[in-house]
């Protein structure tokens, strides 16, 4: 057997592989044409940030069966072309956690009392006390948006440093963030009372310029940011007028909207500190990553299972060749339910009815907590972590098996429980159809679960199907599907609609102003 590191690893990785018995080649900087013609020969291939494993590159492996990412990020590997042939694409998400939250407290305290500043004019010659007044930390407030592995850290440092912390994160617990020492919060009541904020959200839809002009304005005045999370979590441009101004009295980046960022005029000011990506750069986190992707080849090659598999094909063929045609239906309830839900989750309860029942439906259970989580958690869900993560989060979970059917030949339901209250959906495949949506809180319906899911509770009466599809229509959203679910006539309804484009915030809550309907969401699957 024979591995390709394509970029540069730590020497103990590949030591690792040849003391197994397995042959390792380090060949780096390959244009892709040369990687393409000496990949047939790899079973295989361990890279960092630089190789871009294309789709070309994983068709041409024919002996492939492994990818591993010395690091978190797999932006850098075509993951759908990785499942489609079958190839396991593993990374390792917790080797530059200490790195991370190390490199966010060097930066906290640096911007804190402006160290780099002071370095800079000393090592031009200038002996300057008067200009670097700093802050103390001893009492302040930190504000920790996202209390994943590398939030907890950091939260964890700032109470030894005698700071009060505060944390938002939507799928914390109130006993689970007491248990860290943090006050859970929501996120207005973080931005208004925290003196320090620091990020450690991934980039989502929802957290894209989660920092721009109009949070910033609800900061309290003199606040310092720091992000060595994601570019793109922060507006740049609204940072930078914020920073000129003095609502925020400092700022230290080690990520940016565009990388690799060679000037911004973020660089002209003195009141912040910034770092090229940093965060994850320690010695120690680099041996960490190729231990822990190495560690994985070996194991896989050797017939085993992937710990931090990113993809499906990670599970053992004979536990998922049976409910394989039920994975599908499993991820997109636990999306849905996650969408639909409010507050922290407590307890999640996965019931398998009819055929479906009769098989081994860990797996399942496994896919549907990947669903649930994945939108909201700032390290990459997979089937290995979703449940270890479920389990830090505090979340219960309950799996039931019904081998009676209930209205369909294989049902699955999914009944989230959080602090604000309970939702269950079901679903199932048909024949030749594929996934359904059947059921929402008790209410009967039939949707297809993809795409832009407009969910309305309205009550039972003539022409509220008239009123919301000329309101979707005068604001050029168009209805692909549309199926409502009642119980008793004249009472409250639940309307399923399946719409082209994505409804705003802005206009959902225009929506529930029309007379009759009490809540519209968008679930986006």
């Amino acid at each position: 057997m024979k591995v390709l590191a394509s970029d540069k690893i730590a020497e103990v990785g590949l030591k690792m592989l040849r003391d197994a018995g397995i042959e390792a080649d380090m060949k780096t900087g390959l244009p892709e044409d040369e990687l393409i013609k000496i990949i047939p020969e790899y079973d295989a291939l361990i890279v960092r940030s630089e190789t871009k494993v294309t789709p070309k590159i994983i068709e041409a492996g024919k002996n492939l069966k492994i990818i591993g990412r010395a690091g978190v990020g797999v932006d850098n590997v075509d993951l759908p072309t990785a499942s489609k042939n079958g190839v396991i694409v593993v990374n390792s998400p917790e080797g530059n956690t200490v790195a991370a939250a190390e490199h966010t407290w060097a930066m906290l305290l640096s911007m804190a009392r402006q160290i780099p500043q002071a370095h800079s004019k000393l090592k031009g010659g200038v002996w300057d006390k008067k200009s670097f007044k700093g802050v103390e930390v001893d009492d302040k407030t930190l504000g920790v948006v996202g209390l994943g592995k590398i939030g907890r850290r950091v939260a964890s440092y700032a109470l030894g440093m005698g700071m009060n912390v505060i944390g938002y994160d939507p799928f914390v617990t109130d006993d689970y963030a007491k248990g860290l020492g943090v006050k859970l919060s929501d996120i207005e009541t973080l931005f208004k009372t925290s003196d320090f904020i620091t990020f450690h959200v991934p980039k989502t839809k929802e957290t894209m310029n989660m920092v721009n002009a109009q949070t910033i304005a609800k900061m309290k005045k003199g606040v310092r940011i720091v992000n060595v999370a994601r570019g793109g979590i922060v507006d740049e441009k609204a940072l930078y007028d914020a920073l000129k101004s003095g609502q925020v009295a400092a700022a230290a980046l080690d990520v940016f909207e565009k990388e690799p960022c060679e000037s911004s005029p973020l660089f002209e000011l003195d009141n912040i500190v910034v770092t090229p990506h940093i965060g994850a750069s320690t010695v120690e986190a680099q041996v960490n990553v190729a231990i822990d992707v190495v560690e994985q080849i070996i194991e896989v090659l050797k017939g085993g299972a992937a710990r931090s598999a990113v993809n499906i094909p990670s599970m053992r063929p004979e536990l998922i060749a049976p409910v394989r045609p039920y994975m599908s239906i499993a991820e997109k309830l636990g999306k849905f339910a996650s969408q639909i839900v409010k507050g922290a989750v407590a307890k999640v309860a996965v019931e398998y009815s009819g055929e479906v029942a009769e098989f081994n439906v860990a797996p399942l259970t496994t896919v549907v907590l990947k669903g649930l989580l994945e939108p909201i958690m700032d390290v990459k869900v997979n089937f290995v972590n979703a449940p270890l993560i479920a389990k830090e989060r505090g979340i219960d979970i309950v799996e039931v098996k019904n081998e009676e059917a209930k209205d369909f030949a294989s049902l699955i339901s999914v009944k989230v429980k959080s602090e604000k209250g309970e939702h269950e959906v079901g679903g199932t495949i048909f024949e030749k159809l594929g996934d359904r949506l059947v059921s929402i809180d008790g209410y009967r319906i039939d949707a297809v679960p993809q795409g832009y899911m407009l969910i309305i509770n309205n009550i039972d009466k003539p022409g509220m199907i008239g009123k919301v599809g000329t309101f979707l229509g005068q604001k050029k959203i168009n209805i692909a599907s549309m199926d409502v679910g009642r119980i008793k006539i004249g009472e409250a309804v639940v309307m399923v609609l399946n719409v082209d484009s994505d409804v705003p915030d802005n206009l959902l809550a225009e929506l529930v102003k029309i007379e009759g309907i009490s809540a519209a969401t968008v679930v986006r699957i």
